[in-house]
C-alpha cells in the first residue's frame, strides 16, 4: 500500500497541475487510471519512420477519395455510407485535403509498421499527443517527439475555413460542439477550439437545433446561427438521430451539408476514409494491380494489411474481424486460422455492423508502471495526420484489443 501511495504522489506531481488548469482532466476514467506516470523512449529513426508511413498512407487515401465522391450510390452503400449521407459525402471542400484532423493507428511488427485503421472523422487522443506529452517530457527531462506541432492544428483549421469561404460559404459564425457530459470529448473539443485560432464558441450537441432549414444553437431563448460546425460526433451516428418527436434531425443536418448550407469540420470527405471497408477496396485494387502507380503499390504493400469483404484467411492464417465503423476497438474479434475465437471486444453497439476481415498481427508486448505496479500490455501507436502532414504521435497500452480503457503512455526521444 505504501508503494501505491508513493506512486500516486509522484503521478499527481505530473497530472495534478494539468487537471487544475482544466485542459486535461481525464487522467482517471471511470474510476480507473488512464494516463500513466511513465515514459516510453523511442529512437529518432522510429520517429522518422512513423511520420513517413503517415504521409505516404495519406497520399493513398487522398487519391482514392475524389473517385469515391463521383462513384455510384451502390458502391458508397457497399462501403457502409448511410443512405442519409450519400449526398453530403460528395461535397468537395478540397481535392488535396480530405480530412483536417485524422489519426492512423499502427502496429509495430517484425515486418515494420502496419496500419490497422485510419480514424479520419472524429479521432481523439489529441490533447494527450499535442499537450500532455510535452508536459510529461519536460517532467521526465526528455525530448518531446511532438514539439511545436500544435501549430499544425491552427494552420489546418485556418485553411479549411478559407477553402469553405472561397466556395461561397458563410463562415462568420463558427461553433465547436460535442456532448456536454462527456469529459474527454468536451475537453478535446475545447482544446481544439483554443488551438484553432478561429473566433469561435462552444455549444453542447444537445443545444443544436434545426429550424427553418438552418442549423442554430439554442442559448436561453435565443437561436444563434451556425455557419461552420466542428463536431466531435460521428457522422454515422448523426445519420440516424431523431429528436424527441421522432423528427429525423440528423438527416436534415446532412441535407444542409449536402446543399452547402452548413460547413462541417472534419469535412464530409473524411467520412469516406473512416469506413474500414475502404481498406478492403484499396487492398483489392492493389492485388489486381490497378489504379495505383508502382510507387503507390509499394506503399500499400509496405504499410497496409490484407483486408477483404469476405473471409479468405480461414485455414491459412490468423485473422481479425472489424465492424466497418467500429471505434476504440469496438466489436473487434481475433480468430485463429482454424476459426477459433480467441478474443472479443464486448462493445455491443458495433456488433450489428458489416464486418471486414483483416490479416492479424500481434501488437508488441511492453511493461509499464501503473499506480498499482508493473503492467504487461500491448503497445499501439497513433500518428496524427493534420491537413496533409504527419504530426504528433500517441501511444496506448492495453490488451490484445486496444479499447477506450487502454492506458495512455507518454513518449520521449531516446538520445
Amino acid at each position: 500500500m505504501e508503494v501505491e501511495d508513493h506512486n500516486r504522489r509522484e503521478r499527481e506531481a505530473l497530472y495534478g497541475p494539468m487537471r487544475e488548469e482544466g485542459v486535461f482532466t481525464w487522467d482517471w476514467m471511470y474510476g480507473e487510471e488512464y494516463a500513466l506516470y511513465d515514459i516510453h523512449l523511442i529512437p529518432p529513426s522510429f520517429r522518422e519512420e512513423i511520420a513517413m508511413a503517415t504521409e505516404r498512407l495519406g497520399q493513398i487515401f487522398t487519391k482514392v477519395v475524389p473517385v469515391l465522391q463521383r462513384a455510384e450510390d451502390s458502391l458508397l452503400l457497399e462501403l457502409g455510407v448511410p443512405k442519409q449521407a450519400l449526398q453530403a459525402v460528395r461535397i468537395v471542400v478540397s481535392q488535396t485535403v480530405p480530412t483536417v484532423i485524422g489519426r492512423f493507428d499502427f502496429a509495430q511488427t517484425t515486418e515494420g509498421l502496419k496500419m490497422l485503421e485510419c480514424n479520419s472523422d472524429t479521432p481523439t487522443g489529441i490533447v494527450e499527443a499535442f499537450y500532455v506529452n510535452g508536459r510529461a517530457c519536460r517532467h521526465f527531462q526528455r525530448e518531446d517527439p511532438n514539439e511545436g506541432m500544435e501549430r499544425q492544428l491552427r494552420s489546418a483549421f485556418s485553411k479549411v475555413v478559407d477553402a469553405y469561404r472561397a466556395q461561397g460559404y458563410d463562415t462568420d459564425s463558427v461553433w465547436f460542439s460535442s456532448l456536454d457530459w462527456h469529459e474527454e470529448d468536451k475537453g478535446t473539443t475545447l482544446y481544439l477550439l483554443n488551438q484553432s485560432g478561429l473566433s469561435a464558441r462552444f455549444a453542447a450537441l444537445e443545444h443544436l437545433r434545426v429550424w427553418q432549414d438552418r442549423l442554430y444553437v439554442k442559448e436561453n431563448e435565443e437561436l444563434l446561427p451556425v455557419d461552420v460546425l466542428y463536431r466531435l460526433h460521428a457522422l454515422e451516428k448523426l445519420a440516424v438521430e431523431q429528436d424527441e418527436d421522432g423528427y429525423p434531425t440528423g438527416e436534415h443536418v446532412l441535407s444542409l451539408i449536402a446543399r452547402k448550407k452548413l460547413a462541417i469540420i472534419n469535412p464530409p470527405s473524411a467520412f469516406l476514409i473512416q469506413t474500414k471497408a475502404l481498406q478492403a477496396l484499396i487492398w483489392n485494387l492493389h492485388e489486381a494491380n490497378e489504379f495505383f502507380t508502382e510507387e503507390e503499390h509499394a506503399i500499400i504493400e509496405a504499410y497496409m494489411l490484407p483486408t477483404y469483404f469476405e473471409n479468405r484467411f480461414a485455414g491459412r492464417e490468423d485473422y481479425v474481424t472489424k465492424p466497418i465503423f467500429g471505434r476504440e476497438g469496438g466489436g473487434v474479434m481475433l480468430f485463429a486460422s482454424d476459426g477459433t475465437l480467441q478474443e472479443k471486444d464486448q462493445e455491443e453497439f458495433y456488433w450489428e455492423q458489416p464486418m471486414i476481415y483483416q490479416k492479424r498481427v500481434e501488437l508488441p508486448q511492453i511493461t509499464v508502471q501503473t499506480v498499482k505496479g508493473a503492467y504487461a500490455g500491448r503497445l499501439l501507436w497513433g500518428s496524427f495526420w493534420i491537413g496533409t502532414e504527419a504530426s504528433a504521435i500517441v501511444a496506448r497500452v492495453g490488451g490484445p484489443i486496444t479499447n477506450n480503457l487502454s492506458y495512455y503512455l507518454p513518449v520521449g526521444i531516446d538520445k
